[in-house]
């Protein structure tokens, strides 16, 4: 592994190449089809773009100032965004945690509010402003355009289409829990991020839970590796694996799914039959594991 952009260490706001850059608490990536990596700068209150060239440049937001205004790149506002992801036509896709909205950015430069309304939590479904986020935290963009969005204090998982409608994929709002089973039994504890795959599969890190989650098209949800509730570090088989605060999520085309297992310093692989394997990283001593999520400072409990 090497350093891609910005320097280990060292927190803050600039734009430039590779380790001349700086970050603030950056907490998700996303690709595009040209190898540009766009990131969710929480503390700087910005979207980033990183070019294959280690080019680093502001896509949206203005360094150090949270809001909610829409419009042109340079006068959009975020408020602690904490997930991005990039649609098949160029638009990056934040879930704006601190306004409890999801947020598009066009390859122009133009924000725009999808869902939510900037201040308001709710759990309410419907289109646009009448649906209601709670800390959104991480979304994924499927091919046909539908989002999907981990909906972190609410503790369910909910999807909105290309026009903004949203409904609740599974989960129940208000009610955490790590049940598998049909969409509308099943629980989630705290979830951060999500990823999906072709077949629009939507896979979870369950963050609470210590737990990797499958979302099926049909919505039959099923933990496909780590013990509910049982934080470590083992590799092997699913049920036998451990994580601790799996906080990033994504899944490649032959279904390899990789986890940013934020509370042992490490990336974890889970292989279609559920194997995982640690890739990178050495797990942390368990007295040296954080002891609190990597949430945005506003939401630290």
């Amino acid at each position: 592994m090497t350093e891609f952009a910005g320097s280990h260490g060292t927190a803050g706001f600039n734009e430039g190449v590779g380790s001349l850059a700086r970050f603030n608490h950056p907490a998700s990536l996303a690709l595009d089809r040209e190898g540009n990596i766009y990131v969710a700068d929480t503390n700087n209150h910005v979207v980033r773009k990183i070019t294959p060239a280690k080019v680093v440049t502001t896509l949206a937001g203005k360094p150090g100032q949270a809001g909610s205004d829409d419009g042109p790149a340079a006068s959009a506002r975020f408020n602690y965004p904490t997930g991005v992801a990039i649609d098949s036509q160029g638009n990056a896709w934040v879930a704006d945690f601190g306004n409890h909205l999801l947020r598009r950015v066009t390859p122009q430069g133009m924000v725009s509010t999808v869902a939510g309304v900037a201040g308001e939590s709710g759990s309410a479904d419907g289109s646009g402003p009448a649906a209601r986020f709670n800390q959104i935290h991480g979304v994924a963009v499927d091919a046909t355009g539908n989002a999907y969005a981990a909906d972190f204090g609410n503790h369910t998982i909910r999807k909105i289409s290309a026009n903004g409608a949203v409904t609740t994929l599974a989960g129940l709002a208000g009610n955490p829990g790590s049940n598998d089973g049909l969409a509308a039994t099943a629980r989630f504890c705290a979830p951060y991020a999500v990823a999906v795959d072709s077949a629009a599969n939507v896979y979870v890190a369950d963050t609470s839970n210590q737990t990797i989650r499958k979302i099926t098209p049909d919505g039959f949800v099923n933990t496909i590796a780590g013990q509910p509730g049982n934080a470590g570090s083992i590799d092997g088989p699913g049920p036998a694996a451990r994580f601790a605060i799996p906080a990033g999520i994504t899944v490649d085309s032959a279904r390899n799914i990789y986890v940013a297992d934020f509370g042992n310093y490490s990336i974890r692989k889970i292989t279609p039959d559920g194997t995982v394997s640690t890739i990178a990283g050495i797990a942390a001593p368990p007295n040296d594991t954080p002891a609190t999520n990597p949430l945005p400072p506003s939401a630290e409990k």
